[in-house]
């Protein structure tokens, strides 16, 4: 069998480790907005009864996403999973730093892994599908539109697949390609999660052609988001006061957080949810913000160690983690 696939958020792993209790812990570790959507009280009914096609949840998303049409998942995980059945077996392209599912997912289906170089337009002749993080988790970095297309186009002439994963574009305008997915052989993956604060709910959505959506419909089968769920994601797809004030919040904390890290002496990429630097003691540096209950997420692959920080959720949080963040520096830097 084969290692799972380590996350953040593994919140319950890191008080063991270190014993300190479970509440007196600051998570930092996942790039989820740490000021949720304050969901609505849910009707009985959404309890009650199962969740039906034709309440018009899906367009409902459709039209949030500015796409031609939406499958609900059970976050944009279940989807990652089960879409590489759907390809032709061939040789997908998976960056060597990002999201850790993609590479397994594809691998369990039959198909051969290789490295994708993101900084070239130009895909390898024998490349038949590619997976990308945009923009990458935990990178921040991200591709450019036009690139993306023109690797679909590449990819189409082969009956292949672009699959652009999507999860933290929501706190970006005019980052998605969310529009063009009528085009066969373009999938782009979608989170309530990250941007929303929900990832609990596990809700996301698969926005492409209607052919590939209803053979994945198929597959994954009846229900997959639970009435709670949709009405959680209803009313935060709705609030578009909410949506704009939530971009110009993380926005603001996020260079906050950039330029602390910055005066530190690291060199931070960002998103505006979370931000990520490489450092030769990424290990010492997580260490010792735990041992002050501060939870981080560390990636020890790639080409060089390096550390991915989320944002905090209030004043007295930043306080805390500034205090801290400077502290540890000092004591790996000792």
């Amino acid at each position: 069998m084969a290692e799972p696939v380590r996350h953040g958020g593994n919140l319950h792993e890191a008080a063991r480790r270190y014993g300190i209790a479970l509440g007196d812990w600051l998570d930092l570790s996942t790039g989820i907005n740490p000021r949720a959507y304050p969901v609505p009280a849910v009707p009985a009914d959404a309890w009650r009864r199962l969740p039906e096609d034709a309440d018009g949840f899906a367009e409902l998303a459709a039209g949030h996403y500015g796409a031609p049409g939406a499958l609900p998942v059970a976050g944009s995980q279940a989807a990652i999973r089960a879409l590489p059945g759907l390809l032709r077996k061939g040789v997908a392209a998976v960056a060597p730093l990002t999201y850790g599912e993609y590479a397994p997912a594809f691998q369990r289906a039959g198909h051969r892994i290789v490295p994708l170089d993101v900084t070239s337009g130009d895909l390898p002749e024998d490349v038949d599908h590619v997976i990308v993080s945009n923009p990458n988790n935990p990178t921040a970095e991200r591709i450019e539109r036009d690139v993306l297309l023109g690797w679909h186009e590449q990819l189409t002439a082969r009956d292949g697949t672009l699959i652009v994963d999507e999860a933290f574009a929501d706190a970006y305008d005019n980052a998605s390609l969310a529009a063009e997915t009528a085009r066969e052989g373009l999938i782009v993956l979608r989170s309530v999660g990250k941007f929303f604060g929900l990832a609990g709910i596990r809700a996301g959505f698969v926005l492409a052609a209607q052919p590939l959506r209803d053979a994945l419909n198929d597959t994954l089968g009846a229900w997959t988001v639970s009435g709670p769920a949709r009405h959680a994601v209803s009313a935060a797809f709705n609030d578009r006061a909410w949506q704009t004030a939530t971009r110009e919040t993380l926005a603001r904390d996020s260079a906050r957080l950039a330029a602390l890290i910055r005066a530190l002496g690291f060199d931070p990429h960002s998103t505006p949810l979370f931000a990520w630097f490489e450092t030769a003691n990424a290990a010492d540096l997580q260490h010792a913000l735990a041992v002050q209950g501060i939870w981080t997420r560390l990636f020890e692959h790639g080409a060089s160690p390096s550390l991915r920080i989320g944002l905090t959720g209030s004043d007295a949080q930043w306080t805390r983690f500034e205090h801290a963040f400077k502290t540890a520096v000092l004591q790996v830097k000792a």
